[in-house]
């Protein structure tokens, strides 16, 4: 949808008609939007544990929290858990993309939490939404590639006293904060989410790897097997991509910066190249990178005519998608979430969503069972730094080792597993250092 026709759909949506602050496409939507986020909250176990006791407890009252994150059925359980807890919650898209706009409208007309976000939103908008949270004048962030906070520390920085704390849930996110950090110019401490071992060890791999999967496949309906998919970045998420990918019959080719992450690949059953080895012999391309232009001008050349290509890292830089234009003498939509670039000559070349995260802008992201974990990890950190945070410089921190240890401990009881435990003799074994052969 046109962004004129956005405006034009969600002018008079100021409310939801009972107060609460919301810019959303079309509050007729939320009955659905409560289904999915009911339906999601019961593969949410810990999730759900946890916001018993937040209600009970209450240790968020009071707190104001500015959420720019993926407005998705999930996203929608971890501000319900966050409200039970007493904070007030104001809540806006991460990508323009990624936004279940059913979503958006129940949390504004059934939860009361104040949302801006539609699908398909223009760059303007999208950025006005995060103003809009920002101007609720919040004292903890969570943020999902670092645009709220990028933009709280750049141009709307009078709110700054106001926040001591924030989350980051992603790897882009957490790149850039480190940068700031680095350049002293963090005003306040940011908890790395990412870095739990509960996160990326199960959302970027078991989350990103089946969520990928499933936007290309619902985009383009092609056939994985006999398909030759290169994968650009083998980390956490490359790994989970390329192993799905393997595992439906195709032959995977892994390019890397890393010599460490390259072996790895290499050594996982993995063919390595270089991008431009990869190119004229790929069908699809899968970038998971986090950095810009991995794929460019030389690469979209060298492609074979009709090559899919798609980013699944969290912005749409990955792809140089500028000069696939100026290389072009038409373009147009062929599907849904498909653009098909006809290059000087004839050759085309598919693009996916945008260049946007191709799991939330075709598909619906990751399942509620893996964000159970990662989301179990923002509301427990958000406890942590409401707190701890006067006692925290401004830096970026990991997820404390009891909290991640406390959401593996809450997955496996929901998951009816036992684990051993140690005897007193085992314990005193590993505190001394006398005992030998």
């Amino acid at each position: 949808m046109p962004a004129t026709a956005i405006r034009r759909a969600t002018k008079d949506a100021a409310t939801n008609g009972q107060g609460t602050p919301g810019h959303v496409k079309d509050f007729s939507l939320a009955r659905a939007g409560r289904q999915r986020i009911e339906w999601a909250e019961r593969n949410m176990p810990v999730l759900r544990a946890i916001r018993a006791r937040f209600a009970r407890e209450k240790p968020l009252k009071g707190m104001k929290i500015a959420a720019c994150l993926h407005v998705t059925t999930e996203t929608a359980n971890l501000a319900r858990t966050l409200q039970a807890g007493g904070a007030e919650m104001f809540v806006c898209g991460s990508n323009p993309l990624s936004t279940q706009d059913d979503v958006a409208a129940a949390l504004v007309s059934d939860y009361g939490i104040a949302t801006f976000a539609i699908k398909g939103e223009d760059h303007k908008t999208y950025y006005s939404h995060i103003v809009s949270c920002i101007e609720a004048r919040p004292h903890l962030t969570m943020d999902d590639g670092c645009d709220l906070v990028t933009v709280l520390h750049t141009k709307q920085r009078g709110y700054l006293k106001d926040v001591y704390a924030g989350t980051e849930e992603t790897s882009t996110g957490v790149t850039r904060l480190r940068a700031m950090a680095a350049d002293k110019t963090l005003k306040y401490p940011v908890i790395a989410i990412n870095d739990a071992d509960t996160k990326h060890l199960f959302d970027n791999r078991y989350g990103t790897g089946q969520s990928t999967v499933d936007g290309i496949l619902r985009s383009t309906n092609m056939l994985i097997a006999g398909s030759t998919v290169v994968i650009a970045g083998y980390g956490w998420c490359g790994r989970g991509v390329a192993n799905r990918m393997k595992g439906l019959g195709a032959t995977v080719l892994v390019t890397e910066i890393n010599p460490v992450k390259a072996l790895e690949a290499q050594m996982d059953g993995f063919q390595v190249v270089a991008m431009g080895e990869a190119a004229p012999r790929g069908d699809l391309f899968v970038t998971l990178t986090g950095n810009k232009s991995v794929l460019r001008r030389e690469h979209f050349a060298a492609m074979k005519d009709g090559a899919i290509i798609c980013n699944s890292g969290h912005f749409n830089v990955e792809i140089d998608i500028p000069a696939l234009e100026r290389m072009s003498s038409k373009r147009r939509a062929v599907r849904p979430f498909v653009e098909e670039f006809t290059l000087k000559g004839g050759k085309r070349v598919n693009l996916l969503g945008e260049g946007r995260l191709i799991n939330l802008a075709a598909a619906e992201g990751h399942p509620a069972m893996v964000m159970d974990m990662s989301f179990a990890n923002q509301a427990l950190s958000v406890e942590y730094l409401r707190k701890k945070a006067k006692t925290l410089k401004n830096d970026v921190f990991v997820v404390p080792a009891h909290i991640d240890q406390e959401v593996a401990k809450l997955k496996l009881k929901t998951m009816d597993i036992t684990i051993d435990v140690l005897t007193p003799e085992q314990e005193r074994y590993l505190r001394t250092w006398s005992e030998g052969t």
